[in-house]
């Protein structure tokens, strides 16, 4: 899928975050800048979530609640130690999952997810999905179905 814009990435964002449900769990790739953050916030309005989103950079981990709890992960830090951090609270908790760089945890993620590339493409982007499970492609064919 293509965005001309951040407000078009954000909306695709928020069309996903319609659709997601309690254990849902989406990697995020990208280069630095690709807007991961950006689309995350639209992930949260999607959830109802209201506050305002930040990057995790720095804490590893940010929690917002909203109709389902958001862990908002980025992993670049701990990269090939993911036992510094408790994954299965995430994982298995109560809510949605969105790891950034996520790809870097190998072995630990789990079996059931959804990948989104983003590439930059000018002043927008290009978003490429890969479904990792069947939860993962049901919820890449909802979203498919109603763009």
């Amino acid at each position: 899928m293509h965005t001309k814009n951040e407000d078009e990435l954000i909306a695709l964002g928020q069309e996903l975050g319609s659709l997601l449900e309690k254990n849902d769990v989406l990697i995020l790739t990208g280069e630095l800048g690709a807007g991961k953050t950006t689309l995350t916030k639209g992930l949260a309005k999607g959830l109802g979530i209201h506050q305002m989103i930040k990057s995790p950079t720095y804490t590893i981990v940010r929690e917002y609640e909203g109709r389902l709890p958001l862990y908002h992960l980025d992993v670049y830090r701990i990269e090939g130690d993911a036992d510094s951090i408790d994954l299965d609270e995430f994982l298995f908790g109560s809510g949605v999952t969105v790891i950034e760089w996520g790809h870097l945890l190998g072995e630990a993620l789990p079996a059931d997810y959804l990948e989104l590339e983003i590439l930059k493409d000018g002043e927008g982007r290009e978003v490429v999905f890969h479904a990792h499970g069947q939860r993962a492609a049901e919820l890449l064919q909802r979203l498919t179905d109603g763009v």
